[in-house]
């Protein structure tokens, strides 16, 4: 039931376009494959942001639609349940100090398997440069196994297991299901900006996993919090000049 009740959690958010959606802003139509991108107006509003996120999204279309193509030429039974179906939409999370843009990337993803799947990935953005960017820049330091990263990782993983109590999962708050989150920025999971309740600031970071990444396809998604204070050691002066406040109650409460 837990299963069944997470893949409808995850048609529901992630699902296919219906008739009350907005236009998708690319799409791919064939024989094997229906696959949409979609921009929010924030985002449209900026060009040169969602220019970036546009080319990256036709890229995305173009890639599955290939790969759905040559599943269809090798499976003559590919089409007995309709083609695939892909959806992307782009949309922002926060922004800091009116420069730095986190940007939610969620994918829907439907090969006629099993069931769904989703996935998410995030985007920072520096309007000043209109560039994409890493949180390097707020930190002394990042290098893999330092001081910055463990602190880090070790916050991440404390966040998940309390938020794993949360929802009855204290089962799968092991080792093992962590094992994969490392000191390391490309390791340890995708990062936004966390909104704050003080204007122009960043309350912290907060790391977003999909389905299967730290428990199993049931749990669902999970987003780890980690307050800026915590971090306080290993801010740069750009850092210090961004974290501040605490993270807004209505964030606390709904998966971002």
């Amino acid at each position: 039931m837990r299963a069944l009740a997470a893949a409808a959690v995850c048609t529901t958010l992630f699902g296919p376009a219906h008739a009350a959606d907005p236009k998708p802003d690319a799409v791919v139509k064939t024989k094997s494959i229906e696959a949409r991108v979609f921009l929010d107006d924030r985002i449209k509003a900026d060009a040169a942001l969602a220019a970036d996120c546009l080319a990256e999204g036709r890229k995305w279309l173009d890639k599955n639609a290939a790969e759905a193509a040559a599943a269809r030429k090798a499976d003559p039974q590919f089409s007995r349940e309709g083609g695939w179906e892909f959806e992307r939409k782009y949309e922002i999370r926060s922004i800091v100090a009116d420069r730095y843009v986190s940007i939610l990337r969620n994918d829907y993803i439907n090969t006629r398997g099993a069931h769904p799947n989703s996935d998410v990935n995030t985007i920072l953005w520096d309007k000043a440069d209109n560039k994409r960017i890493s949180i390097r820049p707020f930190f002394a330091e990042t290098a893999d196994n330092g001081a910055t990263m463990k602190a880090m990782v070790k916050a991440v993983i404390a966040s998940l297991k309390a938020e794993k109590q949360k929802r009855d999962a204290g089962e799968t708050a092991t080792d093992e299901w962590f094992k994969e989150l490392k000191p390391s920025l490309l390791k340890i999971g995708a990062v936004t900006l966390a909104p704050s309740t003080e204007a122009g600031r960043s309350s912290g970071l907060t790391f977003h996993y999909p389905p299967y990444a730290v428990g199993p396809y049931a749990e669902g998604e999970y987003v780890a919090f980690v307050p800026w204070e915590v971090l306080k050691p290993y801010l740069a002066p750009a850092g210090a000049r961004i974290f501040g406040g605490a993270r807004p109650k209505g964030d606390a409460e709904e998966p971002q």
